[in-house]
């Protein structure tokens, strides 16, 4: 009997220890699969990102492809550059809202930087007095406007809404001034309300105010700069 009992349990032993290995073989292939299936993963995961980053980079706006298609060539033929890094070419737009009654309100600067904000696509930057000014109660540090910088596609993208949407909409409009060049190649543009723009709801305005478009360029001369804005379209007074 003791001899039987032995046979069993050692029978029973083996088959614990055959089970026992098969599942740690069985899991031990499990998580290596898992570990190559892994970076697999993370490379499609890789791979989707550079294809959407590329299909974002690949959007070029309108106005950038008209002016490296037909612009450059034209300014390149009437001023016979030597180089084609002379050829003018726009380098930024400054959007500046003074608000003055945000000395009394600071409501006012918020709705305003709200505004420029939706108009613009870009976070704007609240402007500060430099001096302290007595006889308008003002404060050296205190809010009093807000400024938008913008460069590269939102530049692009601003200036055709500007130049085919926003001035059109402008009351009695017939052309922008050709004198207000600074010398050095720069267009500044004062435009009376906000309500031009089409991103602005009529209703939700609490007051109209007016903004200062700085459209900076890196021509030498403002006839270079003229010539650059007009075929880039920009409606000029005749």
């Amino acid at each position: 009997m003791a001899e039987e009992v032995k046979k069993k349990t050692t029978s029973t032993a083996k088959k614990t220890s055959g089970t026992t290995a098969k599942k740690a073989s069985t899991t031990a292939k499990k998580t290596a699969a898992v570990k190559e299936e892994a970076p697999k993963a993370e490379t499609k995961k890789v791979e989707k990102k550079t294809t959407s980053a590329h299909k974002v980079s690949a959007y070029i706006p309108r106005v950038r492809a008209h002016y490296e298609s037909e612009v450059r060539k034209a300014l390149l033929e009437k001023y016979q550059y030597s180089s084609p890094m002379q050829i003018p070419a726009l380098e930024k737009i400054v959007i500046n809202i003074g608000v003055g009654d945000a000395v009394s309100d600071a409501k006012r600067l918020e709705d305003s930087v709200n505004e420029l904000a939706i108009i613009t696509g870009q976070k704007p930057v609240v402007t500060r007095a430099k001096k302290s000014v007595a006889s308008f109660k003002l404060r050296e540090g205190q809010a009093i406007g807000c400024k938008v910088t913008l460069r590269g596609t939102r530049m692009y993208e601003f200036f055709d809404k500007l130049v085919s949407i926003a001035l059109p909409r402008v009351r009695d409009f017939r052309g922008v001034s050709k004198n207000a060049f600074d010398g050095r190649g720069n267009y500044t543009l004062g435009i009376k309300e906000q309500l031009i723009f089409p991103e602005i709801d009529y209703d939700k305005v609490h007051k109209v105010r007016g903004m200062d478009v700085v459209i900076v360029t890196t021509a030498q001369t403002d006839e270079e700069a003229f010539t650059l804005l007009q075929l880039l379209g920009m409606p000029f007074h005749r």
